[in-house]
């Protein structure tokens, strides 16, 4: 069975499955490999830093020919970021996290796919007012930064599929093997964003440690919370949590927030403990799926073993 749908047809790939733009871990490799692999690769350019991104997009175009793409944090970057990019022909731009409004025309004016992520149904209907050619509606689940009122992704998805319709939707969050995949298309999605999974492989930017500490990780040891985002200094927007695994930090100060942000201490007591080595060099982002990854296989080939087990997975439920 091929799992054709509106995704693979408008990209021309041959599983309905893309990689997150992980900020920091899905570089070039990593992208490279999910589209050699037959899903669609997303850069994790995060702020659009220049040195950065020309130096990923090389490797970008030094490892594969298929359609890849580019995401961005909508909420930290400028119009030339998203110039640069379009400048390497992407096949998408994905934009998150805030207002896409000042960059969405400049991205269809180049023939470039757009890709929204929501959050919400008021993202979502702003998105389809934008003309997003893919909406990814992201649930709770997932890890990294998120709305911190969000939706579960079961109930979430086939909302913004109704609410998106004819427009493809993405499923975003708790998505880590081919049951996911399967139950994603089930609720009328054209396919799944996969991220946590993706951070988990032999091409992602990651740490040795960091590697080990997801493949040991349980959904119960995760959280959604701005500790860490206060903690280190970060500016992300404050509608927006972090899931992350456990931390010493969170243990401090879990539920002060308010008094974390006011403390003139905390934030050196934070870049002490990094200099130490006593905390990792970024907090690590993990989904509630984070249970069920206990490998770190090569990208290209997860995206055919999710594929696979989609269909196996459909099929059975076909049967019964």
């Amino acid at each position: 069975m091929t799992l054709s749908t509106a995704f693979t047809k408008l990209f021309g790939v041959h599983h309905p499955i893309a990689s997150a733009p992980m900020g920091g871990s899905a570089g070039g490799a990593l992208t490279a490999a999910v589209s050699r692999g037959g899903g669609l690769g997303l850069l994790g350019s995060g702020n659009g830093e220049r040195a950065w991104l020309a130096r990923e997009l090389a490797v970008v175009a030094e490892h594969t020919t298929k359609p890849w793409g580019i995401g961005f944090l909508t909420w930290q970057i400028d119009v030339g970021a998203v110039e640069r990019a379009l400048e390497h022909q992407p096949a998408a731009v994905m934009l998150s996290f805030g207002d896409p409004s000042p960059f969405a025309e400049r991205v269809r004016r180049a023939g470039t796919a757009l890709i929204i992520q929501v959050t919400d149904l008021e993202e979502a209907r702003r998105a389809v007012d934008l003309g997003a050619d893919v909406i990814v509606a992201q649930g709770s689940e997932s890890g990294g930064h998120g709305a911190r009122h969000g939706r579960s992704t079961l109930p979430f998805v086939p909302v913004v599929v109704d609410l998106a319709a004819p427009v493809p939707v993405l499923a975003a969050g708790g998505i880590a093997d081919g049951r996911g995949v399967a139950a994603a298309l089930a609720l009328g999605a054209a396919g799944a964003l996969v991220g946590t999974r993706f951070q988990a492989t032999a091409e992602a930017l990651i740490t040795p440690a960091t590697a080990t500490a997801i493949v040991q990780g349980h959904a119960e040891d995760t959280e959604r919370n701005r500790v860490l985002d206060i903690a280190r200094g970060s500016s992300w927007p404050s509608q927006y949590t972090a899931r992350t695994l456990g931390h010493p930090f969170l243990d401090a100060w879990r539920g002060r927030e308010t008094e974390l942000a006011a403390d003139p201490d905390a934030g050196r007591d934070y870049q002490l403990a990094l200099s130490r080595g006593d905390i990792p060099a970024l907090p690590i982002w993990a989904g509630e799926a984070v249970d069920l990854i206990d490998d770190l296989p090569s990208a290209a080939d997860l995206v055919n073993t999710l594929a696979t087990q989609a269909e196996d997975a459909l099929a059975r439920a076909g049967r019964s």
